[in-house]
């Protein structure tokens, strides 16, 4: 009886305690957090800035990171990871990618990656740019935030963390791992496509999320930049002056979005539409809030990527900031803040244009469908005219602004619109003396250098014995060999092609110089690994040289820092793709860092012409170095790549664009080359291998290998039709006379390739960062 009793006493006195619970929440536990990012350089002061905060207030629980941004996904969650080692929080998780998709009947698959807006998101990771195409892929663009402008590999300190395939925690299970955990507030700093997947596939998640902070969007903005100055004449033509958004790259068709939306507005309309209390911190506030030399001055530590940002304004920070404040005090319903002036509206995210219920080949969510994806209204809000691409005919308006308002955030009235609170201003610094002049910035500088939370190093403090060296031969005496210049599109066969020519001696191989063409299978930025590889090798003498970001006619006309995709579409975006290409699929951690050109962050590189001895060449500026420097003869070019077909069952390899059945993926040719045809019989693997045979051969002995040719006359088609270009075709009429790879002895390639890697000459100087982490551990005698 008396155990009865007990029983009952203890089961009321724990439902009382979990009445408590629901009804006041947990006193005296921090607030539970969740970034999603897009890992661009103002979000890596967003992090810190959270990473600094009181831990017994602020608790930020996981990382997801947005991979349809300003950045590449294998450099971002690499980047991520060294910024969480220097902080010391390594036991934070980090979530990226992910091989899911979305069906066309709508369903979405597990583990959805995000890399494309879901308007664009088919049943892989490859797809088309229709929103990413606005964002810069070179210089100024997802180059300099991949690597950070230089600032990942000269200041950040590398940890044992790193992407790992088939280990790496995806977005989506990293947001229902932390949402499933108890109630937590979601920051998103990138598009909100990862976020807008996860609401859509787990509804029964939503009860756990308690507010929602989104950096993006212009409501009643007007866009500062871009005007004419009052004195000017009347030949000055204004800019973005006075748009609501800040596309910069496409304000001829779109003047109404931000980037951030604009990544993905349907993904953005299901965030804000969610039911979920959202705060928006739109250019409405950050256009008041922008970076000065002021304020760059005041930064103590981690002043050189703010160099780069004095024409930016405190985007992503600035959420940090507000949502913070916000959170700190109970009960807060209109947002009150110490650093910027709270407004409701009434919003929405546009996600088509009308007129609605228009069938133009525009909208994947209803054309050719008998029944529209996710169920959406046929003549809804959705069902209108979806921008396509950055010179959409439907949105340009002649000797006017565009009138396309994808991702605009725009405020309504009606049912149509959500009640928000929104961030309409910076607050003044309170301190009218102060060359600050905005209260945030005094709040961000004293919380970034303060010694609270502080980073434990970076990478020169991390080793007291850090030397910067170079290795560069001396081949005073020895008779050189055959000339080359490697031209690679940084695949990993690429990378084991160029392992195999260092391991040569010079004395078969010259290797002149790289020419490295970020077309291809990796990003622009993976050109550090090549730098790393050469390290390792002892070979920093060889010159490498950076090619054009765009095939050809790619670029755009209006604004040749961004361009279409047409082409590097087909490659995929996650596994087997650009993400484990960018990591050597996780294996460039282990190469020895170079010293690289890091430095020239310091005197603005890549463009400040000052220092050309520290800026990144480019690919012709070598190219035309090494001709210039070679006597004058025959040059043959020998190219992997291609596909002959000669019947209609010889097939290409680019699955992902299914109307071209006959092309290589490479889409190259040249004077001399190993179609696929001739490397299929040495692997089923031989669109990896095909490099390395390429190399094998280019060193090889023809009698050992037993290499046959036949001369063809061939032409390859480059019509424009995404069908036929890249396709080679015998023309005895029109073609030109190519000497083709027609057989080769498949063990004699294996034993070659086998033997010359196992050769102790030419071997590797430095083994592994591993090996330069011991050796900066310890005094050098």
């Amino acid at each position: 009886m008396i155990l009865k009793r007990w029983i009952c006493i203890c089961i009321c006195v724990c439902v009382v305690i979990i009445g408590l619970i629901n009804v006041y929440g947990v006193e005296g536990l921090p607030n539970r957090i969740l970034l999603d990012t897009d890992v661009d350089t103002d979000d890596f002061f967003a992090l810190l800035y959270i990473l600094k905060l009181n831990r017994s207030e602020f608790d930020l629980q996981a990382v997801t990171i947005n991979t349809n941004g300003w950045s590449n996904a294998g450099h971002a969650v690499n980047h991520l990871y060294d910024v969480l080692y220097m902080m010391g929080r390594d036991d934070i998780v980090v979530g990226v990618g992910g091989e899911g998709g979305i069906l066309e009947d709508g369903t979405i698959l597990p583990n959805v990656g995000g890399y494309h807006p879901i308007i664009e998101q088919g049943n892989s990771t490859a797809g088309y740019c229709r929103y990413r195409q606005a964002i810069p892929v070179g210089f100024g663009g997802k180059l300099d935030i991949d690597t950070n402008f230089g600032v990942r590999k000269s200041f950040l300190p590398q940890g044992s963390r790193r992407y790992t395939p088939l280990r790496q925690p995806t977005a989506q299970q990293v947001m229902i791992d932390k949402i499933s955990g108890g109630p937590i507030t979601v920051f998103i700093i990138g598009s909100n496509t990862n976020f807008g997947i996860f609401l859509m596939s787990n509804p029964h998640l939503k009860r756990n999320v308690e507010h929602i902070y989104i950096m993006g969007g212009g409501v009643r903005s007007r866009n500062p930049t871009g005007c004419c100055p009052k004195n000017s004449t009347s030949s000055c033509q204004p800019g973005q002056c006075g748009d609501r958004g800040n596309i910069f790259t496409d304000y001829t068709s779109n003047p109404y979005a931000e980037f951030n939306i604009f990544g993905d507005p349907f993904a953005a309309y299901q965030v804000i539409h969610s039911g979920i209390p959202v705060t928006l911190v739109p250019l409405d506030a950050t256009n008041t809030i922008p970076i000065s030399s002021n304020f760059t001055r005041n930064l103590r530590r981690i002043s050189t990527p703010m160099r780069h940002m004095q024409s930016y304004f405190m985007w992503d920070s600035f959420l940090s900031g507000v949502a913070t404040s916000i959170m700190l005090k109970s009960n807060n319903s209109n947002g009150e803040n110490e650093f910027a002036e709270m407004e409701y509206m009434n919003i929405t995210v546009v996600t088509s244009n009308e007129p609605y219920g228009i069938s133009d080949g525009s909208n994947p969510f209803f054309d050719g469908l008998k029944k529209p994806k996710f169920n959406l209204k046929r003549n809804g809000v959705h069902s209108g005219h979806v921008q396509m691409d950055l010179r959409d005919p439907f949105c340009i308006v002649k000797n006017g602004k565009g009138r396309c308002k994808d991702g605009y955030t725009a405020e309504v009235s009606g049912q149509e619109g959500l009640r928000a609170l929104v961030a309409v201003r910076a607050k003044p610094n309170s301190d009218r003396s102060s060359p600050l002049n905005r209260e945030y910035f005094r709040s961000f500088l004293d919380v970034i250098n303060s010694q609270e939370h502080t980073g434990k190093f970076n990478f020169t403090t991390e080793f007291p014995h850090y030397k910067e060296v170079l290795y560069k031969p001396d081949f005073k005496g020895r008779e050189l060999g055959k000339n080359v210049v490697f031209d690679m599109d940084m695949s990993a066969g690429d990378f084991l092609a160029l392992f195999y020519l260092l391991k040569l001696p010079v004395e078969v191989i010259n290797l002149k110089a790289i020419l490295v063409t970020p077309t291809g299978w990796a990003n622009a930025a993976t050109i550090d690994v090549v730098y790393d590889l050469l390290h390792m090798m002892g070979r920093d003498d060889i010159p490498v040289g950076l090619g054009d970001v765009f095939a050809l006619n790619q670029s755009d006309l209006i604004f040749p820092a961004v361009g279409d995709c047409k082409y590097s579409r087909a490659i995929p975006y996650g596994s087997g793709g650009f993400l484990d290409s960018d990591t050597l699929y996780g294996l460039a951690r282990d190469l020895p860092r170079s010293p690289g050109a890091e430095n020239s962050v310091e005197f603005g590189a890549p463009r400040d012409t000052d220092h050309p001895e520290l800026r990144q060449p480019l690919a012709l500026e070598i190219w035309e170095s090494v001709i210039t420097s070679l006597e004058s003869g025959s040059k043959d070019i020998f190219i992997v790549g291609g596909h002959i077909s000669s019947r209609k069952t010889d097939k290409g390899n680019v699955i992902n664009i299914p109307s071209n059945e006959y092309a290589e993926l490479k889409y190259a040719f040249a004077l001399k080359t190993a179609p696929a045809e001739a490397y299929s019989q040495i692997s089923t693997y031989g669109y990896i291998l095909g490099e390395i045979l390429g190399a094998v051969i280019l060193a090889g002995d023809s009698l050992v290998l037993k290499t046959t040719y036949g001369v063809r006359k061939v032409q390859v088609l480059a019509t424009g039709m995404e069908s036929e270009d890249g396709q080679i075709n015998i023309d005895e009429n029109k073609g030109s006379s190519v000497k083709v790879l027609e057989h080769v002895d498949p063990l004699a390639y294996y034993d070659t390739f086998a033997n010359q890697l196992g050769e102790e000459k030419q071997s590797a100087v430095i083994g592994s960062f591993d090996e330069q982490r011991r050796m900066w551990s310890v005094p050098r005698i």
